[in-house]
């Protein structure tokens, strides 16, 4: 009896020893499984993506389609029956810009169609019928021997690329074995260093920009330039201006400035039908291309955000946030990226209210504006209501100052990364959060949902919320075939997107707001970052 209870007294004090991410995470089992079922049983979300897709799609920034969808998405989340639902100016944009028609037709010794979309915010160019010339110029002494034979000229301003047979297939699960990988992830960068260009990437990418300097200084018709991807898909974006690879992503003119700069027409070309005109031409053919591009431009003082909430209980004043940016590119219906982040954000806000479930904290759904140009619409969210940096700076390097919303604010989940089922979430180096997310990710292993990595990932809007120090997370998802066939592309449409995938992502994302607003603390905040003083 005493050895037993030596035994008891040593477990005791070992349990009481245990550290703190040890603890169980307590949250509301029954809730939960209501959310699952609802969820699972009685989905919207399909019916969400199909309206921003098939309906209100695409959705370019600035644009009056993206205002248009801006409206439905709020009238929705109305009818659910959120709360303050409103469209919320981020700040200053410029000009929006819509395709209204586009043909572009190769002829020669046979005439064909040439798969192709134009750039967005490219000037409307009537129906012309020009030359195609190649700028094959890999040194500023060949780029020389084309000034004066550009003017009024189309331009293929890229290199040929290799298409290889693709063995592998286009669309892939995560593997047991790369969720181990991220699980195990300490979050450090291997190597100690950041990628760093080579000189002779460096020397490509100053030839690049000397070539499109050439176009414009030429009076160049229209540049055309080599799609990534293959088998006719096209992807597209913006179009630009010559940047000096030395300037910076976020100097120099932008092409949805109100006083943008004069703009030659950009259209991005299949890969397959960008190399045979490569080939035509050095073969000694001489195609000539019918381009037209009907383009509507419109003043667009203000971004909007799209943004409605639950309001909480007794810790009402403090705020959990779900969403995902709900702006697009143009050459698909901006589906995977991402109407499924909005309709999942949407789909959880509707679970937990059709449940009548009643949050401590007040759960809130921000769809963000202009992500694809640099995260505009939260930071600029952010800089309104949670924090900036002193002297209201953009400087990372500034202190950050917490406004009164800011230091009740709990945590953000975000929907960014495809269309793909939630597999577990990243921690952006938040090691608090360990325990908490991996108890709430239990009820969901069976579908899927499990690894918890400390390691961060980047590339959309939790980042705005990482950089001013609020608890900002994105969650693991399959890639399916989103880097090699969906993003950016023409084929982002509503067929990629498995129903079955967006439920189980629009539960758990309602899980982890419902329990994110009901425990007893806010979401632990990662230690500050050391400042490095005014610069």
């Amino acid at each position: 009896m005493k050895y037993f209870c030596y035994i008891l007294i040593s477990v005791f004090l070992f349990i009481n020893l245990l550290p703190a991410q040890f603890v169980p995470e307590k949250f509301d089992s029954a809730a939960i499984a209501q959310i699952r079922d609802e969820g699972m049983n009685r989905s919207k979300v399909m019916e969400y993506l199909s309206y921003l897709t098939d309906v209100y799609g695409p959705r370019l920034s600035g644009s009056p389609g993206y205002m248009t969808a801006a409206k439905w998405a709020k009238d929705q989340l109305i009818s659910i029956g959120l709360e303050n639902a409103h469209l919320e100016a981020w700040g200053p944009w410029g000009r929006g810009w819509s395709l209204k028609n586009y043909s572009a037709t190769v002829f020669g010794r046979q005439n064909f169609p040439l798969i192709s979309y134009p750039k967005a915010w490219s000037p409307t160019l009537s129906e012309v019928v020009a030359d195609l010339v190649l700028l094959d110029a890999k040194t500023d002494s060949a780029i020389e021997t084309y000034r004066g034979k550009l003017k009024g000229k189309f331009v293929l301003l890229s290199d040929s690329r290799e298409i290889k047979i693709p063995f592998e297939p286009y669309a892939e699960r995560d593997a047991d074995s790369s969720l181990l990988k991220l699980a195990n992830s300490d979050g450090q960068r291997r190597g100690g260093r950041r990628f760093e260009m080579t000189p002779e990437m460096k020397q490509r990418q100053l030839i690049s920009y000397r070539k499109m300097q050439l176009c414009f200084d030429e009076g160049a018709k229209a540049i055309l330039t080599i799609s990534q991807g293959d088998g006719g898909n096209v992807f597209v974006a913006a179009a630009s201006y010559p940047q000096h690879p030395d300037s910076g992503w976020s100097s120099g003119a932008k092409v949805y400035d109100s006083k943008a700069p004069k703009l030659i027409p950009q259209v991005s070309v299949g890969a397959e039908h960008y190399n045979r005109l490569v080939r035509m031409i050095q073969k000694g053919e001489k195609p000539k291309l019918e381009l037209e591009i009907e383009a509507e431009f419109n003043k667009a003082d203000s971004g909007y955000n799209i943004i409605a909430e639950i309001q909480g209980t007794d810790l009402k004043d403090e705020i959990v946030m779900i969403g995902g940016h709900f702006d697009s590119w143009h050459g698909g219906t901006g589906a995977a990226d991402n109407a499924t982040g909005s309709s999942v954000a949407m789909e959880a806000m509707r679970i937990i209210k059709t449940l009548n479930l009643k949050p401590r904290r007040t759960i809130r759904i921000g769809l963000w504006d202009a992500e694809e140009h640099g995260f505009l619409g939260s930071r600029g969210y952010i800089t309104k209501h949670f924090a900036e940096r002193e002297g209201g700076s953009s400087n990372p390097d500034r202190k950050i100052v917490y406004k009164p919303e800011g230091e009740k604010f709990s945590v953000y989940f975000n929907d960014d990364n495809g269309a793909g089922k939630f597999r577990g979430i990243y921690l952006q180096g938040n090691e608090a959060c360990r325990t908490i997310f991996r108890s709430w990710l239990k009820p969901f292993n069976d579908l899927g949902a499990s690894t918890v990595t400390v390691a961060s990932t980047g590339g959309t809007d939790h980042q705005a919320f990482d950089g001013y120090g609020l608890p900002g997370f994105q969650f693991i998802q399959d890639e399916l075939d989103y880097g090699s066939r969906v993003h950016h592309a023409t084929m982002d449409v509503y067929d990629r997107c498995p129903p079955e995938d967006l439920k189980q992502a629009a539960v758990i994302m309602a899980a982890f707001a419902y329990n994110a607003a009901m425990r007893d603390e806010k979401i632990p905040r990662k230690p500050p970052v050391e400042q490095r003083g005014n610069r």
